[in-house]
């Protein structure tokens, strides 16, 4: 499955990986790894903000929240540099944010804490990789920014007092997940890590040798000496070629599946995505496809483009899959309060666990930055791999579903079908709700069919009407192209 220059960067073998789930693990593991940092620690990240609390899962004196504890971690370890790189666009609006501005001016007046902004991207692109990297030792990647409104628990109770922002102001449930990862490739993250600076900041900075174990002492390993992909999306600019292996490998594990394809997606917009499961979905005997989405988008744009182009999609893949075989879900909670799907991850048959910062839109396969890492079982001897990823995609639906993984595993095994156990464990309180397909005015079929605001790469934010579409190719492949009187 992995080659490189096609649908990945790099082949590494983690001797560690861990896979986890909601923030409220991932916000201690990372403050625990950042504690045992000795000489960098570098965020390439969306978005941070100074002000959340990184609470300790263990003892120690250092401050909770980001900005003081890197203030205090700095002074605490005469050796670290501790960089960030953050998208330029979103950063005027965040460095109002309460206290933010001061305490980045606190920032800048150490020698060894230095902030950027990444502008390394087309007009209306983002730099949304999410990745922390300690020591060349030690990397985290996923979906999980280190901002507000991101912690949660994966029990996701209503009215749970700790999720609330920096200001006390509660906000919604919300569902996320990333991985961490040691050995070879943490080093190729540094590497990355080294390229990204380098793209946003012109600063040549060499790689890490101080041979420390930053693994934090609690985190238990999901897998041990396991071979990775990880994959990028960088986007066509004047001076680069443009870099879609997360595009490509999308493609190619959707093909690859044979029985379960599961995906955790903020969004599902991305046409070439739909037209690869339509494929999969026309023939007779082709694997089962669940996709767990946000019950809507966030914003006041994202909802017009990103749910319009869903309803189109969606309508069109029932359509085409005659055999029922395809099923898009959003969780609640137990009080019916949608829970917010951030997650991006992908769980192909037992064979392949995908985990990063990219989504099932048009942006993330041509026009952001992304960085996603794929778990593989298809090596010799890696029947323990085979069983834990067909655990963790049962782990996750038992959360959603509010029941135990051995359930998940029992019902599967008697059902043999992944729409089937879903469906049997589906009850009232939480659980998963089956989408159902809005009515869509002119307007928002016009903007989903056109790609107004998802464009496919850079050079179609400028590309004439007459040569967009959601349905581009659509006609050659499945026979006709899907029309907003269908309904």
């Amino acid at each position: 499955m992995f080659q490189p220059d096609r649908n990945c960067w790099r082949i590494e073998t983690a001797n560690r990986f861990a896979f986890i789930v909601d923030a409220e693990d991932y916000f201690k593991v990372v403050r625990a790894a950042m504690l045992n940092a000795r000489q960098s620690i570098f965020l390439i990240g969306w978005d941070f903000d100074t002000r959340i609390q990184l609470q300790s899962g263990q003892s120690d004196e250092g401050p909770q929240n980001l900005g003081d504890f890197f203030l205090w971690l700095v002074k605490r370890t005469p050796d670290l540099n501790i960089r960030l790189l953050r998208w330029d666009t979103g950063a005027f609006k965040a460095i109002f944010r309460g206290n933010t501005f001061a305490t980045v001016l606190r920032w800048k007046a150490h020698p060894r804490i230095t902030l950027k902004l990444d502008g390394a991207h087309p007009v209306a692109a983002s730099h949304h990789q999410k990745i922390v990297v300690i020591d060349d030792t030690l990397a985290f990647c996923g979906g999980i920014d280190l901002t507000s409104e991101r912690w949660d628990r994966r029990d996701h109770a209503d009215a749970d007092p700790g999720r609330r922002r920096p200001d006390g102001a509660p906000y919604s449930p919300w569902h996320d997940a990333t991985s961490a990862l040691d050995g070879p490739a943490a080093k190729a993250m540094g590497d990355l890590a080294r390229e990204r600076w380098h793209l946003a900041t012109g600063e040549d900075l060499k790689p890490i040798a101080c041979g420390t174990d930053p693994w934090p002492a609690d985190l238990e390993p999901t897998f041990q000496r396991v071979e990775l992909g990880i994959a990028r999306t960088i986007p066509k600019m004047e001076d680069q070629a443009g870099i879609h292996e997360i595009e490509q490998m999308y493609l190619d594990l959707i093909a690859s599946a044979k029985r379960y394809i599961y995906a955790e997606s903020q969004y599902f917009a991305s046409r070439k995505i739909a037209r690869a499961i339509a494929q999969r979905l026309s023939e007779p005997d082709g694997p089962e496809i669940v996709v767990i989405n946000p019950k809507t988008a966030e914003g006041w744009l994202e909802p017009i483009a990103m749910d319009s182009a869903r309803a189109r999609l969606v309508e069109a893949l029932e359509r085409i899959g005659k055999h029922r075989r395809f099923r898009l879900y959003y969780p609640q909670t137990a009080g019916g309060t949608p829970i917010y799907v951030h997650a991006k991850v992908l769980i192909v048959d037992d064979q392949w666990l995908r985990v990063g910062s990219s989504n099932f839109n048009n942006r993330s396969m041509r026009l952001d930055t992304e960085c996603d890492v794929v778990v593989a079982a298809g090596q010799p001897g890696a029947d323990s791999i085979h069983t834990t990823i067909g655990g963790l995609r049962n782990d996750l639906l038992a959360e959603h579903l509010d029941a135990d993984a051995k359930t998940v595993a029992a019902t599967l095994q008697q059902t043999r079908s992944l729409i089937d156990t879903i469906d049997t464990l589906r009850k009232s309180g939480r659980t998963l709700v089956p989408y159902t397909i809005p009515e869509l005015g002119d307007t928002e079929a016009w903007l989903a069919d056109n790609e107004i605001l998802d464009p496919e790469g850079p050079d179609q934010i400028f590309e004439p009407l007459s040569r967009r579409g959601l349905f581009r190719k659509w006609r050659r492949t499945f026979g006709r192209q899907p029309s907003s009187t269908d309904r």
